[in-house]
């Protein structure tokens, strides 16, 4: 039970955080974005309750994007309109901003086992960000030219 009310905790902290850099750094409104923010964070609580609830080994991230999928298609009617339009005042930086500083946190309290991994991961380390950095880039290329922008 403790672990499902940290859970909530978070999510509403995260969402305060993204409601606030959302106002400061895209200029929308709080009163406006606050339906948006509230239709993720209950999402993410229901993908997170099945997955501990459901005795399948699938990642709470499966529940949580098949969840969002069903009730914004347009099937739903009303209710997809009303989950778009919210959801769509929410800025995708301004909740990765958020989550990333999450991130850079938590990888920063396991850095003595960040340093155990030596040299050889931070290497390997390095290559992935170098390969998915040229990967985004070729991809890119490829859909800019082949739409003729380029």
């Amino acid at each position: 039970m403790s672990s499902v009310l940290d859970w909530l905790l978070m999510l509403l902290i995260f969402g305060v955080l993204t409601l606030i850099i959302n106002t400061f750094s895209y200029k929308n409104s709080i009163v406006e974005s606050i339906p948006g923010m509230l239709i993720l964070i209950g999402i993410t609580f229901v993908g997170l309750l099945l997955a501990k609830l459901i005795p399948l080994k699938i990642p709470a991230i499966i529940y949580i994007s098949v969840i969002a999928l069903v009730i914004s298609l347009p099937v739903f009617g009303p209710v997809s309109e009303f989950v778009y339009t919210s959801t769509n005042k929410i800025s995708t930086l301004g909740l990765c901003t958020v989550i990333l500083a999450y991130s850079g946190v938590a990888i920063g309290k396991s850095w003595a086992e960040f340093k155990k991994m030596g040299w050889r991961g931070i290497v390997v380390t390095l290559c992935v960000i170098l390969g998915t950095f040229l990967g985004s880039a070729l991809v890119a290329q490829l859909v800019l030219k082949m739409q003729g922008i380029i």
